[in-house]
């Protein structure tokens, strides 16, 4: 079955194909079946070529297809192949599967909108440019899938481009991650100036026998994949584009937002581990990234009003915490977390979708209340999601990925008390922010009455996804719960298991108490806060309040220190002798454009007498040269 492989990317990329052409004349029946089928199928091929992969594996762990050469430019010559390992088989899983269901639940979702056709075709390029991504054999073709779903991204925020914010919150994500790709492409001239290829296997070989641990050039080209990283992944300083991001639909934020792009990077990381191993420097700046992002984006969910924004920070949060995964070591831990992050989260924002849908497209937590009971399946299936998110002990996926980043960052080599500080903290903040979302969009009183019924092919995607935000971590479990770490076991084949400088059971179960306790402490004062006295409307007039609520203010800065100068200087610079060039030209042009405009006078007889005219001087030339 392994030789399969290649038609996991291909058919999501069939499925665009067929959408994008003929689109217009299908029905939107066929529409949905065909989004949701060509991914589905891939799912499906994707299970069976897993099953391959643990019952049979190949040598080394490893299975590449070469599919064909590329291009050949003296002795590069990259070749478009698929490369199959425990780490891409994870990720593939989840961006077949994952997208598979939100697709599913889209041929409800979106069923009345315009450009029905040209939304899943969108969906399915998506799809297949995140899979090149994850299955690149060599960082060309990485680098291919990775600036591919960006344009996805932008085409997806943009969706219902009619509306103006729409079209600036889709430019702002395609300008903002330009600037961390840009940042990656010199990571990869580098690579290739030093080594002459890029395929990443031979590179990850090469790196720690040519460069030394620590050397200028490993520390250079692991800063600058990490900029690429934190552009995708919406990690400081390059977050800002991720909670405008929510202007597009709701499965749009499902998928790109929550379960697959913005961990992009976190793969990225992963991926290219050997290089950041061989720059501690950077490997620590990844974590410092990490713990900083989860803090401040976890203070400023605290204040958002509107429910994807909440679940936008959150995002940037919980990807905060992969950072700090990798950073300490815990290549594992981070990979987990990412996969247990996309059920409960894509269940979050789906779930999020059903009321906003429910509620005449209302956005605003405040203006909803008391869906407890008008919206019963809906608020049962929101609560394991916000229970996973919140890492509720023992019940929910989101505990055990969470717990494995929290000992880590206190025990792993490469970790700092300071880290293990801010993971504990961000516990605490993602209790509270998470509950004050549940308490005021489903208790209290209602505000605006729900209407409509939700569609099976809605609820179905959210019964899987809430079944595997409890049941997801069961996979790996603590060390001192016993020895059941599957999923690390299985990535260990490709990736390095972290190396703990403390092996003590006993403070690794003080400290899952010690999370336990903050996160129900954390549930707690949501429920004073905000349920018993709704605290919203005194701390709104606080300072602090709105430089949370905008972000720490980061789109001010950036509006100060880099839009504003750039606009100055384009307009001083508007009318310089390069612009007199170009003007020129474009008049010399329009002149004789104009002077050959006036023969079209639409009179036969003038036509017929240049033909003619033409003829005879022809022959005269021919006659006389």
């Amino acid at each position: 079955m392994m030789d399969w492989l290649w038609t996991i990317p291909a058919l999501p990329f069939a499925g665009f194909l067929i959408l994008a052409l003929f689109g217009k004349q299908l029905s939107r029946k066929v529409v949905a079946w065909t989004g949701s089928l060509s991914t589905g199928l891939s799912a499906l091929i994707t299970i069976i070529v897993g099953i391959s992969f643990l019952t049979n594996p190949p040598g080394g762990h490893v299975f590449k297809q070469i599919l064909w050469s590329w291009i050949e430019v003296g002795s590069f010559s990259p070749e478009i192949t698929l490369y199959l390992d425990s780490l891409s088989l994870v990720f593939m899983f989840v961006i077949t599967f994952v997208g598979f269901l939100i697709h599913l639940y889209s041929t409800g979702f979106m069923v009345e909108e315009e450009g029905y056709a040209r939304f899943f075709s969108y969906m399915n390029l998506f799809v297949g440019s995140m899979l090149l991504l994850v299955m690149a054999g060599n960082l060309v073709f990485l680098y291919l899938g990775w600036e591919a779903v960006g344009l996805c991204s932008y085409l997806l925020i943009g969706f219902w481009y009619k509306n103006p914010d729409n079209g600036y919150a889709a430019r702002k994500a395609f300008i903002v991650t330009r600037i961390g790709d840009t940042l990656m492409a010199i990571g990869l001239f580098l690579l290739f100036d030093q080594f002459g290829t890029l395929q990443i296997q031979e590179i990850l070989t090469r790196f720690p026998a040519e460069v030394a641990e620590g050397s200028p050039f490993a520390v250079a080209t692991a800063i600058m994949l990490l900029g690429g990283a934190v552009g995708k992944s919406a990690q400081l300083p390059l977050q800002v584009w991720l909670p405008d991001a929510m202007a597009g639909p709701s499965p749009v934020s499902a998928l790109i937002h929550a379960a697959t792009m913005v961990t992009a990077g976190v793969y990225l990381i992963a991926r290219t581990f050997v290089i950041f191993q061989m720059a501690p420097v950077a490997q620590t700046i990844v974590a410092i990234v990490g713990a900083v992002t989860l803090l401040l984006a976890g203070f400023s969910a605290l204040t958002q009003r509107d429910i994807k924004r909440v679940l936008a920070y959150s995002t940037i949060s919980q990807i905060g915490y992969m950072f700090l995964a990798l950073g300490v070591g815990a290549w594992s831990a981070a990979v987990f977390h990412f996969m247990t992050h996309a059920f409960f989260k894509a269940l979050l924002f789906l779930g999020a979708g059903v009321v906003i849908m429910h509620l005449h497209h209302e956005h605003n937590m405040f203006k909803m209340g008391g869906l407890r009971k008008s919206m019963p399946f809906t608020f049962w299936v929101f609560l394991i999601g916000s229970a996973s998110l919140a890492a509720l002990p023992l019940i929910t996926a989101g505990f055990y990925s969470k717990d494995i980043i929290l000992w880590y960052a206190w025990a792993a080599e490469g970790s700092h008390e300071l880290f293990w500080l801010a993971g504990i903290l961000g516990s605490l903040l993602t209790a509270v922010y998470t509950s004050r979302m549940v308490f005021i969009t489903f208790f209290g009183e209602i505000k605006t009455e729900p209407h409509g019924k939700t569609a099976l092919s809605i609820k179905i995607p959210l019964i899987v996804l809430a079944v595997l935000s409890l049941i997801g971590g069961f996979i790996n479990f603590p060390g001192n719960f016993g020895d059941m770490q599957w999923l690390s076991g299985f990535l260990a084949n490709n990736l390095p298991e972290a190396h703990a400088a403390v092996h003590d059971k006993g403070i690794e179960t003080l400290f899952q108490v010690i999370s336990a306790v903050l996160v129900l402490l954390g549930i707690y004062l949501a429920y004073l806060l905000y349920l018993k006295r709704n605290v919203d409307e005194q701390f709104s007039k606080k300072g602090i309040y709105h430089y949370w609520f905008s972000g720490w203010g980061f789109d001010y800065v950036y509006e100060v220190l880099v839009i504003k100068p750039v606009v100055w200087l384009s307009k001083i610079d508007e009318h310089d002798f390069i612009e007199y060039f170009y003007t020129g030209i474009a008049r010399f042009h329009m002149f004789w454009h104009v002077l050959f405009s006036k023969l079209q006078t639409g009179k036969i007889r003038w036509y017929a007498m240049g033909i003619a005219t033409g003829a005879i001087v022809a022959i005269i030339v021919l006659v006389f040269s």
